[in-house]
């Protein structure tokens, strides 16, 4: 496909006009909403509001008047639709870590005559550490491999929904109904899904996410938490945080447990971080999911085939078996990343020799995705990755 024809396809775009609502620097294609999306034209206006008329004119009034206290439970009725949820299903606030924390955690009490968890070794680190963490803490479990293949004595199973190292997307429903008929609780880590594709956790027992890759809520943005009703007046939060009492304001001694979602939210609601995120959620309340996904699919296909066979493809080659993410794999794959991002294209890198572009279909259009492809091969062709520069590490990959 040449680049004209790129034209013609973002001309015809139904999401075209998304675009316009978020910052994008001049010169700069950006790859990396699976890390950290574009910041929306809103939050800057949202976020002056609830700090100089919420904070600076309401003062701690704000917590009543501003509705502050609430908005755990506010933002995450707003953004329950994205995962398929209801109203009183999704709590936000603390971070992906620690909803994973919380969310095993209550599962294992749900299962108390089963002493194995399955996690997948490949899955993102911070996932299979918490676990590692909580099964030391307790004692007396054993972390099995997803390879193994059984979930038959296991009391959880905590897998991603889009792998984040290649783009690889699991079968929900299917794995769901795997661990389910195994007597096992299921929860999905949605952290490379939400936002990108049509997400559905009805039938799973917990779920987690962040909001700061496709959604766009902002570095440090808050994640969330779903417990499926079912469970909600049964599964106990071991963070048992004053915000999760049941009267907070009385002071009492002993910890009771909140009915529904509010016992587990653990304390101070991070105000700031969540005005982003709700003025992120404005957007997403008009986006037709499915027409998303479509152009997700699209814009990742015509990436691999314009790359060609250059670089070795580390995602599913099947549109439909990926997030929207695209990684590539090269023995020199950082310098080769840092190169492109020079020139105005930015993805990311994950060792051991993964680049990784992730595509954001409400701000990329198909001329973008021609013009990064034929950066990536004009780095390539004339081994621009070369320069020493390129080399020298930094902190963040």
């Amino acid at each position: 496909m040449d680049r004209d024809q790129c034209l013609a396809l973002d001309a015809q775009d139904p999401l075209r006009a998304f675009k316009d609502e978020f910052v994008l620097p001049e010169g700069v294609i950006y790859l990396v909403g699976n890390s950290l999306g574009a910041l929306p034209r809103r939050t800057a206006e949202r976020m002056r509001r609830t700090v100089e008329e919420e904070w600076g004119e309401q003062l701690v009034g704000g917590w009543n008047h501003a509705g502050w206290y609430e908005q755990p439970l506010t933002v995450g009725d707003r953004l329950a639709p994205l995962i398929g949820a209801g109203p009183g299903q999704v709590v936000v606030g603390n971070t992906t870590s620690i909803a994973i924390f919380q969310a095993v955690a209550a599962a294992l009490r749900l299962r108390p005559e089963r002493r194995v968890i399955v996690s997948d070794a490949a899955n993102f680190p911070t996932d299979h550490y918490m676990v590692q963490g909580l099964a030391g803490l307790l004692g007396g479990y054993e972390v099995r491999d997803l390879a193994e293949g059984r979930f038959d004595d296991a009391a959880v199973v905590l897998l991603s929904e889009v792998d984040y190292r290649t783009g690889a997307r699991q079968d929900v429903p299917a794995v769901t109904a795997a661990a389910h008929a195994a007597g096992a609780l299921i929860v999905w880590d949605l952290c490379h899904s939400v936002g990108a594709m049509e997400v559905d956790v009805s039938d799973a027992d917990f779920a987690v996410g962040c909001t700061y890759k496709y959604l766009s809520a902002g570095p440090g943005a808050p994640a969330f938490l779903y417990v499926n009703p079912r469970h909600q007046a049964t599964a106990e939060n071991v963070l048992s945080g004053w915000h999760g009492h049941a009267a907070p304001f009385a002071f009492e001694t002993d910890f009771r447990p909140a009915d529904g979602m509010r016992r587990f939210v653990v304390s101070t609601p991070h105000v700031l971080s969540l005005a982003a995120l709700d003025a992120a959620l404005d957007i997403w309340e008009r986006v037709p999911m499915a027409q998303v996904r479509a152009k997700s699919m699209a814009l990742t296909s015509l990436f691999v085939d314009l790359v060609g066979d250059r670089l070795e493809l580390a995602s599913p080659a099947d549109p439909a078996a990926r997030g929207s993410q695209i990684s590539l794999r090269h023995p020199e794959g950082y310098p080769v990343m840092r190169a492109l991002i020079d020139r105005g294209v930015h993805g990311d890198f994950r060792a051991p020799d993964t680049l990784r572009f992730g595509f954001a279909p409400l701000y990329l259009g198909y001329t973008d995705v021609h013009d990064a492809a034929a950066t990536l091969l004009e780095v390539l062709d004339k081994e621009l990755w070369r320069d020493e520069k390129y080399a020298v590490r930094l902190a963040v990959t």
